[in-house]
């Protein structure tokens, strides 16, 4: 049998009193969480330690007697062991510590009276592993597993030993500084930690809280106005990036600076990354901002934009003359070729009409989107691609026209030749049928067949370029999509305390031997390995309106060969968000 006695390093030169701890259920292995100085009453020690129990809830006791021997405490040895009888115990532990020695001498005495040592050659060892109590106390071992969570898999031993550390907190409040009948020593023996610049942010974040608190109750009153649930707006706010990113902000308000304290450990941290990420958007945002209004950029911006436009109206309008003539030497259906191009200059001519319709008013309305950034740097992205929507309007209205018609053509020359064979699409078992056809049906469908089949290239070569123009504005969009997502997801306060304290997200711990002396029990020492970088992301991304297709590459060329709209012009509103 193996014992192991986890000591905090803090007591390692307490003065002499009785330890304080708890037996791991199921395991043999002892927590020292702190040593009672003595002098002491025993029923004193006994009711301060059931109040500690009725608020932990950790079955904590006195597990043995602890001597650190000074001058005048000769006598001090034998009064510690005799205590054994007044808290009864299956095991009594006996540590005790000589002044300039590293090791401790520990002896294990029974109920019956029989003393268990370590032998060296022996079946019954000690082990003695030494802890940082504040770190452990602060760290989570992962993968999380909550207090009170239910398992299948019972807790590890380790487990248990960090569950017991951090329920036990309560303990900790009285030291050996206190006015009290009762002197301890723990992690805070020598000063409890305090900040003044801690205290004054916390006094500070109520009347903060309250404001915000305002701002979102109002926010939720303008959205229960009836007029914002009508169908049309509904269909306009689902499409616009920036009601998808306000609404998706004014979820994580509700989350963050709701009342009620998170229960769990991801629950916390899911928050404090919230909470953490909406600062350096805020931060951002503002910095895009000064950057924007200094040396009248948004000027200049606005005068930019009119000529960039004639020149991409421009591009277009010759390349349509390019595919209105014989485009890279390719015969083309004539009349088919002169309806379609002039059908995509005529709407190129009205956007360039209200382009320079809008031209006047284009720097205000930069100026005031410019404003937007104050809200976050993903605010303002998510702005510019609705703005990028609506500008390249007219190119997703070439892809769509162009697509309708080649899905179309394809779609029906699959029909024909399913005539052809003697066969039909079962619409109601989904499944292609046998089916016979007389001879006007099959004349018939020889002539639409052959009509479809000598305009397909025409059609395929207009769908084609702006199948590649829309690919190319879906890119940029995607671009932008992708960085506000990344803002939104990543858990910059986890990698704060992954960079500076690394032992709050622990992934495990890993033992060295201290001391190894004869006569003493084996010393180690436990200390804790960090959740790699790459666990962290995992472990505590914060769930996002995903914006990455749904669709596999194969799928994705299908509908490319076929003529489907692979990017319709709208955003998901299915949230993968999900509550702990």
């Amino acid at each position: 049998m193996v014992l192991k006695i986890f000591f905090p390093q803090c007591c390692n030169t307490a003065d002499s009193g009785l330890l304080v701890g708890r037996w791991i259920p199921g395991h043999t292995s002892a927590v020292v969480l702190a040593v009672v100085h003595y002098p002491f009453i025993p029923g004193q020690v006994k009711k301060y330690l059931s109040e500690l129990q009725s608020q932990t809830q950790v079955e904590l006791t006195v597990l043995g007697s602890w001597s650190m021997p000074k001058e005048g405490q000769e006598g001090m040895d034998s009064f510690l062991k005799d205590l054994s009888t007044i808290f009864p115990q299956k095991r009594w532990l006996q540590l005790s510590r000589e002044i300039g020695k590293r090791g401790f001498t520990c002896q294990v005495v029974r109920n019956n009276g029989i003393h268990l040592q370590e032998q060296k050659n022996g079946d019954d060892k000690i082990i003695l592993i030494h802890y940082d109590q504040r770190k452990v106390m602060l760290s989570q071992l992962h993968p999380v597993q909550d207090v009170g969570q239910k398992s299948d898999v019972e807790p590890s031993e380790l487990r248990l030993v960090f569950q017991t550390v951090d329920q036990s907190q309560p303990l900790f409040f009285l030291d050996k500084y206190d006015d009290g009948p009762l002197k301890l020593t723990h992690w805070q023996s020598e000063g409890r930690e305090a900040s003044i610049i801690a205290e004054l942010l916390k006094q500070a974040s109520v009347p903060l809280c309250i404001f915000l608190t305002w701002l979102l109750s109002l926010w939720h009153w303008l959205g229960s106005f009836r007029i914002l649930h009508l169908s049309p707006v509904l269909f306009i706010s689902s499409k616009l990036s920036t009601c998808v990113q306000l609404g998706y902000r004014a979820v994580h308000f509700r989350n963050v600076f709701s009342p009620k304290k998170a229960a769990t450990h991801m629950e916390f941290m899911r928050k404090a990354n919230i909470f953490v990420s909406f600062l350096v958007d805020i931060a951002l945002g503002l910095l895009l901002i000064s950057w924007l209004y200094r040396e009248n950029r948004i000027s200049k911006l606005a005068d930019t934009l009119v000529p960039v436009a004639d020149r991409v109206a421009k591009e277009l309008q010759e390349l349509l003359e390019w595919l209105m003539g014989a485009p890279a030497g390719l015969k083309m259906n004539r009349a088919l070729d002169q309806v379609l191009g002039r059908f995509f200059l005529y709407h190129i001519h009205l956007w360039i009409s209200y382009i320079h319709l809008m031209s006047p008013f284009i720097e205000r309305i930069l100026w005031y989107v410019g404003l937007s950034a104050c809200l976050g740097l993903t605010f303002a992205l998510s702005v510019l691609s609705d703005i990028v929507a609506l500008l390249t309007f007219h190119i997703y209205c070439f892809y769509v026209y162009g697509a309708r018609l080649y899905c179309l053509k394809i779609y029906g020359l699959s029909a024909l030749w399913r005539l052809f064979r003697g066969k039909k699409w079962n619409v109601l078992r989904q499944r292609v049928d046998s089916c016979s056809y007389d001879l006007d049906q099959l004349f018939i469908g020889t002539l639409l067949f052959t009509i479809l089949l000598f305009l397909l290239p025409t059609t395929a070569l207009y769908y084609l370029v702006f199948t590649l123009l829309r690919l190319v504005v879906v890119l940029f969009q995607g671009v932008i999509h992708l960085s506000v997502d990344f803002i939104n997801s990543l858990p910059l306060f986890a990698i704060g305390l992954r960079i500076c304290r690394p032992y709050r997200l622990a992934e495990g711990v890993k033992f060295n031997v201290i001391c190894q002396e004869p006569g003493t029990p084996l010393h180690l020492m436990m200390e804790i390995n960090p959740l790699k970088c790459s666990s962290v992301l995992q472990c505590y991304r914060t769930p996002t309106y995903s914006c990455n297709p749904k669709d596999s590459w194969a799928a994705l060329c299908k509908k490319l060969f076929v003529g489907e709209l692979i990017y319709p012009w709208k955003q998901k509103t299915d949230k993968t968000d999900k509550t702990d």
